[in-house]
């Protein structure tokens, strides 16, 4: 355990010397011995500056908060960046924190800004002129750099393994999550594969399934390590899933590509697959009133040094808003980890990993997310470069299509990524709830539809209680509480001038009108432009709404407990993710 306040260890749940609680995380930094040439990892204390390296015993000093070694491959790119001689520094030990390097304790910084600039043509035709040379003169001395990094860091590699394990067996006892299913979220990155390793080695259970969740954007090195981890691991079941009725390109085009705040492609690309195959593994019972059998235990990668936003997160989450399929549960045994203890784990078990890392990658997930740095895009330039020039095309077209004034710098700049709303898209149009109060009734409102009216309109009123049919003279749907069995929504096809399809609905017997009327607009907004981004199915944890090609948006009266999670705006805002990704300035 460890105290935040006094940066000391302790065996207690709470501090003997300032009586706050203690926590599983070790602060920890990263030194450097310029003797052994290598980084030290070290706990955070007030007595750094009498640190020395466990090997010499030379006095050492703090670098960085966290690093990464750099393997042959980028290190040869480092050289042609920097101007220096190919293979000059293939002695030297190289490591990367951030957007610097480490060069044998010395650190280089290469200007970001550079990479969108770089014509890479050059590069590639070095790199690959001097690959096979590289590798069969630099990999002698990179080894002789990991074993002393890996001997020198021996104890804290200990340390915070054995933490890792006990905490996976001590979750795995846990009486709240004992007899859940458990899985393993795998994505072919550096995260997820020391975690697979921590895991089957804490339960000795080689059989645990993985889910792997294919976003269509994979890096080729992804399919690549998964195939070589199936080869490695023969009974360990890996499930890919991926969403095969839309297409990210074709997505692109209708509502614009994704940005870092309107990031539609993970719904709609991981987690609504991901949360499909779930409903089959964890089929809810209607009387089956204990949810560990309706729910699954997820270990995860998730890092809180890896971001801001992750840094808030819980090491175990089940229903807050960091869960975002609400079927699972998840949980992490590296939550604490830095790069450093990653890589100093998976390189001292011998674990194989993702390609890219070797070429210079610092995260491997969709190859083109807009988190993705200049730099990360700059590499993909020189080893995808077909795929890096139809998203660079792709991109050019959509800034033409809403006039942007340079679009190739638009582009070029990164600027794509941090658009917000849909200007320009087309579809935007339709996200809007347009309506007009009943003149004749009170309590009644009007709204235009975009299509006509069908069954699938009137079974997106099923999370609001039991939908029977009316009035058969006004073709009248009625909408019954679920508790109560009083009736509180009538719904009736309407004849409107200004509308070409319009529906009259009538809210009854509820005291908070407006919150129902606001929950009714989310599902006629819904009805009138869903893209089957699949966060509804994600956000069900019973499993209730399929959302298809062929049927649409719907919702299994059998399965739906009337939670209103899916009409919900603290878990799904204004009730479609399209009404934040399409929501033009003059709406807001």
């Amino acid at each position: 355990m460890w105290c935040k306040f006094c940066n000391i260890e302790t065996e207690e749940l709470v501090c003997n010397t300032c009586g706050n609680p203690t926590t599983n995380e070790v602060e920890h930094l990263v030194y450097y011995c310029k003797d052994c040439n290598v980084p030290i990892i070290s706990k955070q204390n007030s007595d750094s500056k009498f640190l020395v390296c466990p090997i010499c015993q030379k006095k050492i000093k703090f670098k960085v908060e966290d690093i990464r070694p750099v393997f042959p491959e980028e290190r040869l790119l480092l050289e042609l960046l920097i101007g220096t001689k190919p293979l000059s520094l293939k002695k030297s030990s190289v490591w990367k924190a951030g957007h610097r390097y480490l060069v044998d304790g010395e650190l280089l910084i290469i200007d970001s800004k550079n990479f969108e600039k770089i014509d890479v043509s050059e590069y590639t035709i070095e790199l690959a002129k001097l690959e096979k040379e590289n590798k069969k003169v630099s990999y002698k001395y990179f080894e002789k750099h990991l074993s002393k990094f890996i001997k020198i860091n021996e104890l804290w590699l200990n340390q915070f393994t054995q933490e890792a394990i006990n905490w996976v067996k001590e979750t795995r006892e846990n009486p709240k999550y004992k007899n859940m299913n458990i899985m393993i979220s795998f994505s072919g990155g550096k995260d997820s594969t020391a975690v697979s390793d921590i895991v089957m080695k804490a339960l000795s259970n080689p059989r645990i399934m993985h889910m792997f969740g294919d976003t269509t954007l994979e890096f080729p090195t992804t399919y690549e390590y998964i195939e070589i981890y199936r080869k490695e691991h023969p009974y360990t079941p890996i499930r890919t899933v991926k969403n095969n009725d839309q297409s990210f390109l074709d997505m692109c085009d209708e509502i614009g590509p994704p940005a870092r705040l309107m990031r539609w492609c993970c719904s709609m690309f991981k987690t609504g697959p991901i949360t499909r195959k779930l409903n089959q593994i964890c089929r809810v019972h209607e009387d089956d009133e204990d949810t560990q059998h309706n729910h699954i235990f997820t270990y995860y990668g998730i890092r809180k040094n890896e971001s801001a936003s992750r840094s808030k997160y819980n090491r175990i989450s089940g229903s807050d808003d960091s869960v975002k399929i609400r079927k699972q549960i998840v949980g992490s045994p590296i939550f604490f980890w830095k790069d450093v203890d990653v890589w100093l784990y998976i390189l001292s078990n011998n674990v194989a990993f993702n390609y890219a890392y070797r070429l210079g990658y610092d995260r491997v997930g969709c190859w083109c997310c807009p988190n993705n740095n200049q730099r990360s895009q700059f590499l993909s330039r020189i080893y995808m470069p077909d795929q890096s020039q139809q998203w660079r095309d792709k991109l050019i077209d959509f800034a033409k299509s809403v006039e942007k004034p340079d679009p190739e710098v638009y582009v070029d700049t990164g600027a794509w990524k941090a658009r917000q709303g849909g200007n320009g898209v087309e579809a935007s149009s339709k996200i809007k709830i347009k309506y007009s109060n009943c003149t004749t009734e009170d309590n009644a409102k009007v709204y235009q539809l975009e299509k006509p009216i069908s069954e699938e309109f009137y079974n997106m009123f099923t999370p609001f209680g039991i939908v029977k049919e009316g009035r058969k003279s006004l073709k009248e749907v009625v909408v019954y509480h679920n508790v109560t069995n009083m009736q509180i929504l009538s719904i009736i096809p309407f004849s409107q001038k200004e509308y070409l399809y319009s529906v009259k609905i009538k809210i009854l017997n509820v005291e908070k009108i407006d919150d129902l009327f606001r929950m009714v607009g989310y599902q006629v907004r819904k009805f009138n432009n869903c893209k089957r981004c699949l966060k509804c199915e994600s956000i069900c944890e019973f499993g209730a709404i399929k959302i298809t090609p062929s049927k649409g948006y719907h919702i299994d009266k059998n399965k739906c407990r009337h939670c209103l999670m899916c009409v919900n705006s603290n878990y799904l805002p204004e009730g479609c993710l399209m009404s934040k990704y399409l929501r033009t300035k003059d709406e807001n």
